[in-house]
């Protein structure tokens, strides 16, 4: 069995996500204690519950605790991770994308191709933003050897929610390639999308690219951003994404969503400024896909290697649980993450 103390490091949801992964590819039994433990709101949220829910339901898990606000629970996963389509609605304006990343590496070690549709929030603080799991991981997995893709079906945002996006998943063939990105390289390009949804009269989104494009300008860089309009979301919002890509192979991105008192300005200057911030660090990928990519890397045959601006709470977390629950091999040198990967194959079908 799988100890999980989930106040240590981190003390997140990113630790519950992890380690029911870890659960569900390892085929172990877990029992995770102290669920976000460091948060305002410790236990399972709505869209925490709904995680274990969906892992239960693919591998055949039978599952102790799983209620709202329950701090602790034991998951038993079953031998298996079935494949279709499948639909969740988290029921809130719950992370979407926290959830559709959670459920993706199961998809590549299915017993075929699978869709998963998700309703809940996709733009929000904290959480990942929909354009940019769509732009840039699902393109840095390509380079895993992984293949994958998220569509945005409608926006939705704080508080209300009512949006929903869907990822379609191919099993993994062979082996995961390990990631190796080790210098930035040059920029050939920066791109992004900028949404806004019943906000036209306004030009939120076209405000949000000038002001982004007004920093880059001033540093020799200008990005191709695509604008939309929206009038389908459930209630107003926006967000914006852009991300660079270099003559390395490196794609490196930047977000921000909007809210109450936070300008179309002050969005499109914190985008461009974050990435700008990135590109400056010498970082071969963002901060957040940083600790996204760790599971993958660990699941690799051979060593990964990538430079981040940092270290955050969330990779350190994650760089814990793969080294100690999974056996991955972890190292730093300075800002350089290696990780060797355990080398998991998905297992024949039958």
């Amino acid at each position: 069995m799988i100890e999980i103390d989930g106040s240590e490091k981190s003390g997140s949801g990113t630790i519950l996500r992890y380690s029911l992964m870890l659960s569900c590819l390892l085929n172990k039994e877990l029992h995770i204690y102290n669920i976000r433990a460091k948060r305002k709101k410790p236990g399972l949220q709505p869209q925490h519950l709904k995680t274990v829910e969906a892992m239960k339901f693919l591998t055949g898990a039978t599952v102790e605790g799983a209620r709202l606000n329950s701090k602790e629970i034991t998951f038993r996963t079953g031998n298996y991770i079935k494949s279709g389509v499948f639909n969740w609605d988290i029921g809130t304006a719950g992370s979407t994308t926290m959830l559709g990343l959670a459920l993706l590496p199961l998809g590549f070690f299915a017993d075929g191709p699978s869709v998963y549709r998700i309703s809940g929030g996709l733009f929000q603080d904290f959480a990942p933003n929909a354009f940019h799991a769509k732009h840039v991981l699902m393109s840095l997995l390509k380079r895993f050897s992984l293949q994958a893709d998220l569509e945005v079906l409608k926006p939705g945002y704080v508080p209300v929610g009512g949006g929903s996006i869907e990822i379609k998943v191919r099993p993994l063939e062979k082996g995961i390639t390990p990631l190796r990105l080790r210098e930035q390289g040059k920029i050939i390009k920066v791109e992004g999308v900028s949404i806004s949804s019943h906000l036209s009269e306004r030009k939120v989104s076209e405000r949000m690219v000038t002001e982004c494009n007004k920093v880059l300008n001033k540093r020799g860089l200008n990005a191709d951003i695509k604008i939309i309009n929206d009038n389908t979301a459930n209630q107003k919002g926006a967000a914006l994404a852009i991300w660079a890509a270099t003559d390395s192979g490196c794609i490196i991105g930047s977000d921000m969503a909007g809210k109450i008192g936070r300008t179309s300005e002050e969005i499109g200057r914190g985008v461009a400024n974050n990435l700008l911030e990135e590109l400056d660090s010498g970082a071969t990928v963002d901060r957040f896909i940083a600790d996204q990519i760790i599971i993958y890397a660990a699941l690799a045959n051979g060593e990964s290697e990538y430079a981040v601006s940092h270290i955050s709470q969330h990779i350190e977390s994650n760089l814990w649980l793969v080294k100690d629950f999974m056996g991955a091999g972890i190292s730093l040198e300075g800002n350089l993450i290696k990780i060797k990967g355990i080398g998991k194959k998905r297992p024949k079908v039958t």
